[in-house]
Order: structure tokens, then C-alpha cells, then sequence
């Protein structure tokens, strides 16, 4: 019945639709970019369509690529958890979940310590980047912790903490004269919703417009530095409640102004329906909501 199945051609066609080009399935998969060509080519001939359009830039889904994705990656991870069904518990207790760098380490990171402790037989892994994943696309992740502004509805959820942002200050600084200049941390922060972060909007829900007047810019890529930075002594950061909390709560750095505030994200874990009837899902589930309630 499937003796005339590519399986191997199918693996190979799903790992580069997935990671979006030829290079980095061969690196998944530890072969040469030739051979998921050659494979893609096979797969492709067997059909007797074009699964992907090339160009100088690369590959992309055509859309008959893009539906066989959608099927193969179903019927794929489907036989993965039918494989790990029939290992030892012992084996198959892994969960994986996708998040920020910055809400890594300054959030999750510090606090799953407790969870290593608490459930020892769970393996947790993280994997952070910039990229929203689409959980309905990839089901190598169990779930993914996000900022939302507007939820997926096709997703389940568990609010975490909801965002705000705030100007924060080593202890004890104080606002230097009005002839001085004012070190002022900068993070690009960017969202689909059109939500605007930024100094020169905090400065004038402030009443602070002359900030910005005498202001020396120091830019960062990424939050958590931008926060050592501040720790530091460097200049005043326009941080995020959720991710600057851990610095509040050991000292390094104290809210200024706190009644001024701009509204961002919510914070949520979601996923696929059906996911948290998974023995680990819901373990890990529990242990944030024990988490928040701390």
C-alpha cells in the first residue's frame, strides 16, 4: 500500500519547507545541500509538479508546495507521537517551547530552576528568536510563550503577565539640572499592532518634552543589555515591566515616574488545542500559573 511512498524524499521536502531554504534542511538533516536538491528534484518528478519556486534569493513554497507542507508536516509529526507513545515515560517526558532571547533571560530563565528541581524527569527545551512561530505549521514546539496584542483565536491560552513600559533608574539617581545633558537608553521595539514605544512618547505623557532637547542617545539592540547597561550607571532605560522585574526585585535598578506608563502586550503561553492533555504540557501549564501566584 505504501511501497511507492518517497519517505525519504518526504522528509527532506518537509525539513525545507519548514526551515525555508535547501541549506539549513541539510544541516537538520546532516547531509549535503546537493542531496535535498537531488531529493526535492526526485519528489518533485514523482508528482510531476513544482513544490518550490527558485530564485537568485532563494526558495520559496509554491502553492502546491505550501498545501503538501501543510499535510506532510501533519502526517509526520503525527507518526512522531506515535513513536514516542510506545518509549519508557522516562523517554519521552521532553517539552519544547519557543520565546524571546529577552524574555528568556530575564524572565524564564532565572525561575526554571525551580521547575528542574520540582520535575526532574521533564526535559525543557528552549529556543528562542525574534520570528513568531506558527504553532498550526511547525509541531516541533508544545508551546510558545509570547507578547500578544491581538490573541490567535485558533490557539488556547494562559494569560501570563500583562506589559507595560516605564522609565527605570539605578537607586538613588535624580534628575541632573536643566543645563546638563541626560543619557537616555534606546531599544528599537517594533509591533504588528502599530503600538509605538519610544522616548519621545513616554516624554510627553511625562511632561518631559525637555528630555529630549538635551538628551544623548545610547542605542541597543537587545533589551537585556540595554538593561545591564542601565544597572550600570549608563542612562535611564524605557524597559518593560515584565522583563525588568527581576533587576527591580534584587536592587539593581527602581521605576521613575511608575504612575507613567505605556500600555503594551499581554503576555501569554499558548497552544494547540489538545496539547495540554499532554502529561509534560500540563505540568509545565501548572507550574507558570504557581509562578504568577508567587
Amino acid at each position: 500500500m505504501f511501497a511507492k511512498l518517497p519517505l525519504t524524499a518526504l522528509r527532506t521536502f518537509e525539513s525545507a519547507a519548514r526551515l525555508g531554504g535547501f541549506k539549513a534542511a541539510s544541516e537538520e538533516l546532516a547531509v549535503t545541500p546537493a542531496a535535498v536538491s537531488h531529493q526535492i528534484k526526485r519528489l518533485e518528478s514523482h508528482l510531476g509538479l513544482l513544490l518550490f519556486e527558485r530564485s537568485t534569493q532563494g526558495v520559496r513554497l509554491s502553492d502546491a508546495g505550501e498545501q503538501l507542507y501543510l499535510q506532510v508536516h501533519q502526517g509526520l509529526a503525527n507518526l512522531q507521537r506515535s513513536v514516542d507513545a510506545l518509549q519508557p515515560p522516562c523517554d519521552r517526558q521532553q517539552l519544547t517551547l519557543t520565546t524571546t532571547a529577552a524574555f528568556a533571560s530575564a524572565w524564564l530563565i532565572p525561575r526554571l530552576g525551580d521547575f528542574h528541581c520540582r520535575y526532574a524527569d521533564i526535559q525543557v527545551r528552549v529556543l528562542t528568536g525574534s520570528d513568531v512561530v506558527d504553532l498550526q505549521r511547525d509541531h516541533r514546539f508544545d508551546l510558545a510563550l509570547r507578547a500578544e496584542f491581538t490573541p490567535d483565536p485558533a490557539l488556547q491560552r494562559l494569560p501570563l503577565l500583562a506589559e507595560h513600559f516605564s522609565v527605570y533608574t539605578p537607586p538613588g539617581w535624580q534628575e541632573p539640572p536643566a543645563n546638563l545633558p541626560l543619557a537616555l537608553l534606546e531599544v528599537p521595539w517594533t509591533s504588528v499592532s502599530g503600538v509605538v514605544i519610544d522616548w519621545a512618547r513616554w516624554c510627553a505623557l511625562a511632561g518631559c518634552e525637555d528630555w529630549l532637547l538635551r538628551a544623548r542617545f545610547h542605542h541597543y539592540d537587545d533589551e537585556h543589555h540595554a538593561l545591564q547597561a542601565a544597572a550600570a550607571g549608563y542612562g535611564l532605560v524605557l524597559a518593560s515591566n515584565v522583563l525588568v522585574a527581576d533587576s527591580v526585585r534584587q536592587g539593581l535598578l527602581q521605576p521613575w515616574r511608575e504612575d507613567v506608563r505605556l500600555p503594551a502586550a499581554q503576555y501569554s503561553a499558548v497552544w494547540l488545542p489538545g496539547r495540554e492533555r499532554e502529561p509534560a504540557v500540563r505540568t509545565f501549564l501548572d507550574w507558570l500559573e504557581h509562578q504568577l501566584r508567587r
